[in-house]
């Protein structure tokens, strides 16, 4: 059963992630756990309706199972995530999908389960999880995580950047998690900050749980016509970060990544600070971290855990980790925060005396996606053409190929392939001056190679 997504589990919250799931899920990861000798979880979960219902069969399961459970009750992902630092954790959230779904998240010392961790947890609910023996059955009490949390991003923010010192900010929390720590934090660091939509209400009144230039219109319009030095959006559970200019404009997600990589590559004094992100993220982030004296390195969509983890095997000094939108600050802990990211950049933006200066060195090319029908069957052969003929193509290009096939040119332009995990395409991202000419070359090659199957 292939339960485990690029982010956890996720789905409509009838069909899918539903309390039977959530219970044989509990079962699975608390007896696999309790093998390996941990025996403490801490269950937290989002504003969602579905949420009291999955988290008491959740906690069920894993107590049968012959572990303890700490209640933490609702909470941002990343919350849970430094409250699972010494002993695993599941947070119940879909994230940014909208309110019909939910999902569940289970991290281990404050990092998300790895995809052979995912992986036993499946193979052991196909099998059917033993429970423990009645009297070995665990126990549960309730715990306090959220103030800790937020004083150690406080904490933690402080050393970059400067004091807010009345900076004003607006914070869209969607209606989501984000509405209990962000704020809170902010105004801790000194800021003056405006919120909107910072109740919590599982229905997402506000606008979509996911932040986009389309959904954070209200934010938009409001730094444009107001007196804030910049806007935040969270989604859902507070793991994912969007930035609005003064102009009420949407900061584009590789500039922000190459802000935050920039300063952890510059301020670190490492020998060889390194920057993890993934393929689909520009060329403009590996320019930056090189100015400040970095390098760059990539894994696959939904496994910055996994590549910090190899970067480090490897003797490279992990400043900064991340993927569009989400952030992990490696020394703050090894979960994505985007109330870290808040806190962060705002400091910075009080240190640079705006968001403008920070984006000045950063350049942005235009920027283009798109799909490329071909069958799901046919994917691997595709791609093995494609490993052949798009390097054949571009041969001035320096190719990677470990997480579909990548192509970056001296100017910093770049295009990556790869097939789509969930749908019948083949994706195309580009990134160039001339995108249109280049996306329009390599989907010809594409298009090529799905037609021989």
């Amino acid at each position: 059963m292939d339960l485990f997504g690029t982010a956890g589990i996720r789905g409509d919250a009838a069909d899918l992630v539903n309390p039977e799931l959530a219970l044989s899920v509990g079962a699975a990861a608390g007896a696999i756990a309790r093998e390996g000798g941990d025996t403490e979880f801490v269950v937290a979960r989002d504003g969602r309706e579905t949420g009291p219902a999955l988290a008491a069969a959740m906690e069920a399961g894993l107590e049968a199972a012959g572990v303890t459970v700490y209640r933490a009750g609702m909470l941002p992902t990343p919350a849970l995530a430094y409250a699972s630092r010494g002993r695993r954790g599941v947070q119940l959230t879909a994230s940014h999908n909208p309110s019909e779904d939910n999902g569940i998240k289970l991290f281990v010392d404050g990092s998300e389960y790895d995809r052979e961790q995912e992986r036993a947890v499946e193979a052991r609910v196909d099998e059917g999880a033993d429970h423990a023996t009645w009297s070995a059955w665990g126990d549960s009490e309730n715990v306090d995580v959220l103030a800790d949390y937020r004083e150690a991003v406080t904490a933690y923010a402080s050393d970059h950047g400067a004091p807010l010192d009345g900076l004003t900010v607006a914070v869209d929390c969607g209606n989501g998690m984000a509405g209990i720590a962000t704020p809170y934090v902010l105004r801790e660091l000194g800021a003056h900050v405006v919120t909107l939509n910072a109740n919590v209400d599982g229905h997402f009144p506000g606008r979509p749980s996911k932040p986009t230039p389309e959904t954070v219109t209200d934010l938009r319009e409001f730094v444009a016509g107001g007196d804030a030095a910049f806007g935040i959006a969270h989604d859902g559970d507070a793991d994912r970060i969007v930035l609005v200019d003064r102009a009420g404009e949407v900061v584009h997600e590789d500039t922000v990544l190459a802000i935050l990589a920039e300063h952890y590559a510059r301020e670190s004094e490492s020998g060889d600070p390194v920057v993890v992100t993934t393929p689909n993220a520009s060329a403009r982030i590996d320019e930056r971290v090189r100015e400040a004296g970095g390098r760059v390195e990539r894994v696959r969509l939904g496994a910055l855990h996994e590549g910090i983890a190899a970067a480090r095997k490897d003797g490279g000094d992990v400043v900064f980790a991340a993927e569009p939108w989400k952030h992990i600050h490696t020394a703050f802990g090894g979960w994505i925060d985007g109330v870290a990211s808040a806190a962060v950049l705002s400091r910075l933006v009080a240190d640079a005396g705006g968001l403008g200066p920070l984006r000045d060195p950063v350049t942005e090319r235009p920027y283009r996606k798109v799909s490329v029908s071909c069958p799901d069957d046919a994917k691997a052969a595709v791609m093995e053409r494609l490993e052949r003929r798009l390097p054949e193509r571009f041969p001035d290009a320096a190719v990677e190929t470990e997480y579909g096939v990548r192509l970056e040119f001296d100017d910093s332009s770049w295009t990556l392939v790869r097939p789509s995990g969930t749908e019948p395409y083949v994706r195309v991202y580009a990134e160039s001056d001339d995108v249109d000419e280049l996306v329009e070359a390599v989907a010809g090659v594409v298009e090529d190679a799905v037609a021989e199957s």
